[in-house]
């Protein structure tokens, strides 16, 4: 039987201690970070993206500009999905609930479910959050960590927002090891259509993945490699401490949650099992989030799926490795913070819209073209630039 991880070797965080805990090492100062240039070189060579971590972005004043304005704009949205996901989450597991975010966008949108699940139902679900890692899988020192302690049913990941699906189906393969562990995953969007329990199926603008570690409670992405992390540790990360000043992780959890005190005067409804539900609002006008919904609606039930979108994608840009695709809001965002990115596509119906303002920032900044392009799922898609190209 293996030693279990070690209590010692968390990894530090700005998040307090009752919202979350990070089953994470720490390798602050173990790690250097590498430039995105030549990180990117690196992966396409072969070399494994956990393996190495990115500089962290530090962002302009006009970048920061728009994200506190697309913060008062979209939190009111965020905080419906919020809401809608609690409610699904209550109604479908109930008080026994263990939230598990998936390190690191998920744990925001964790500590969020975990304070609505308290606020509306009384549930006081314990939270903590585990890395996995496209194509090495979810940490298996983790997994074992939170089964010497919960029963497996009870077990729920949670993460921000699904791109393409490539987290979900390595969440689906690895679980298959946990006998009683659901590969069922809860998230505040879900464009692809490929889950149930999700906030909504518009690609939102969800503010914090406008940002990496100052959103994130000053802790960099996951990290894997076998000479820092052993085989009895949890996969590691960094803590950023010298972003203190910078930092917003909590100006964001918020800012989401003073619309919930806006909406806590709606009146509450029940679904089919008798459940209580917060009551989601209407909204006046979904032109204002940049879409036609009633012609987009219509297009989504005839349309492939997200990744069969995905596909077509790559296939219309010459791109044979669907990995340097990256639709929707979040990941296209994630691609112009950490990547290289060759193009930015936007759906034609979006050119106007203001929660891609971020995006149309980012791409300024570094030179990167947009391109209209007609997208049934996604807003916006990132395309990272082959680097034999270069």
């Amino acid at each position: 039987m293996r030693p279990p991880a070690k209590e010692g070797t968390k990894v530090q965080t700005s998040y307090r201690r009752e919202d979350v805990t990070l089953l994470l090492k720490d390798i602050t100062g173990i790690v250097e970070p590498l430039p995105a240039a030549e990180r990117e070189r690196l992966i396409q060579k072969g070399m494994h993206y956990s393996e190495m971590l990115p500089i962290e972005y530090i962002p302009t004043e006009n970048y920061m500009k728009i994200y506190y304005h697309a913060l008062e704009q979209f939190a009111g949205r965020v905080a419906d999905a919020v809401s809608v996901l609690a409610g699904k989450t209550a109604a479908l597991r109930g008080e026994g609930v263990v939230l598990v975010s998936l390190a690191r966008a998920g744990i925001p949108i964790g500590i969020l479910l975990k304070h609505c699940l308290r606020r509306y139902y009384g549930i006081d679900a314990p939270h903590y959050s585990i890395s996995i890692i496209r194509g090495r899988g979810i940490d298996d020192n983790a997994m074992q960590y939170l089964l010497e302690r919960y029963a497996p049913e009870r077990l729920l990941f949670v993460d921000g927002w699904i791109g393409k699906g490539a987290i979900l189906r390595e969440l689906q393969s690895d679980i298959a090891a946990y006998p009683g562990v659901s590969p069922e995953i809860a998230v505040l969007a879900d464009p692809a259509g490929m889950v149930s329990l999700c906030g909504t199926h518009e690609d939102i603008l969800i503010p914090s993945s406008c940002l990496n570690c100052t959103v994130s409670g000053l802790i960099s992405r996951t990290f894997l490699r076998a000479d820092v992390i052993g085989k009895n540790d949890f996969h590691g990360a960094v803590y950023y401490g010298k972003y203190r000043e910078q930092d917003l992780s909590y100006p964001f959890i918020e800012a989401i949650e003073r619309e919930l005190d806006r909406m806590e005067k709606a009146p509450r409804c029940a679904n089919q099992s008798g459940t209580k539900i917060h009551k989601k609002p209407d909204l006046k006008d979904g032109k204002e989030y940049g879409i036609d919904t009633e012609r987009h609606g219509k297009e989504r039930a005839a349309a492939l799926t997200g990744l069969e979108e995905t596909e077509r994608i790559a296939q219309a840009f010459g791109v044979a490795d669907l990995n340097l695709i990256k639709p929707g809001i979040g990941e296209t965002t994630r691609v112009l913070l950490r990547r290289v990115p060759w193009q930015v596509l936007v759906d034609e119906r979006c050119r106007d819209a203001s929660e891609l303002k971020h995006i149309f920032q980012l791409a300024e900044e570094k030179h990167v073209p947009v391109r209209y392009y007609p997208m049934t799922h996604y807003k916006a898609c990132g395309i990272i630039k082959k680097m034999a190209d270069t």
